[in-house]
């Protein structure tokens, strides 16, 4: 039997457990030139290399972590997000100033603090599940026909909560039924995925 027949008879691993797949595509035997098919030495070289490589993990490994956006992980997100136009970092407002009851955001003394001239924020980077929800916000917005029953389905994925009012004067509202957390509001405010028909001015109300 020659060295050719040997490897050619070899099963190859698969790249994962009920994959069925072969750790590896190409055909070793396709890069031995005839003169060389018979040394073992080459032959076992080409086959270990084949098998170091295994370009199938690392495309089952690029498809979750990147291409799939159900399951993309970190730098993968980040991708999704220059792709889709969504910045991650979002400025939550570090607290709320102090000022007068004609004022409804503010404070009484006690609860808020001095507004110092320039606006204070912390930046904060959403988590992989916050920012792939946004991800897919986004998505949706990009392909929505901005009906209200469409932007209804986007507040209840993005937030669990909300629906869209319709003012009658070429204006709408999205009402939440619960208090907005900071990062929530920055998105609501700051990263553009909500959806409202060209014309038509937008607020939002929340107790």
């Amino acid at each position: 039997m020659t060295g050719i027949d040997v490897l050619a008879d070899r099963p190859l691993a698969a790249s994962s457990p009920g994959s069925g797949r072969p750790a590896y595509f190409f055909d070793p035997l396709a890069t031995v030139l005839s003169q060389y098919a018979n040394s073992p030495a080459i032959l076992a070289l080409i086959d270990a290399f084949a098998q170091w490589l295994d370009p199938a993990a690392r495309f089952d490994q690029f498809f979750d972590q990147f291409f799939n956006l159900r399951t993309a992980q970190g730098h993968g997100l980040d991708v999704w997000g220059r792709i889709l136009g969504v910045n991650r970092v979002l400025g939550v407002p570090a607290g709320v100033y102090l000022g007068f009851e004609s004022d409804p955001g503010a404070k009484p003394f006690g609860f808020g603090i001095l507004y110092r001239g320039g606006r204070a924020t912390n930046n904060v980077a959403l988590t992989d599940e916050a920012y792939r929800t946004l991800l897919f916000a986004k998505a949706a917005l990009n392909i929505t026909n901005a009906s209200i029953g469409a932007i209804n389905a986007i507040l209840i994925n993005l937030f669990g909560d909300g629906y869209v009012r319709d003012n009658l004067d070429m204006s709408m509202t999205y009402v939440f039924t619960r208090a907005l957390t900071p990062v929530e509001t920055a998105i609501v405010y700051q990263s553009g995925v909500l959806p409202r028909p060209c014309g038509v001015s937008a607020t939002v109300e929340q107790p």
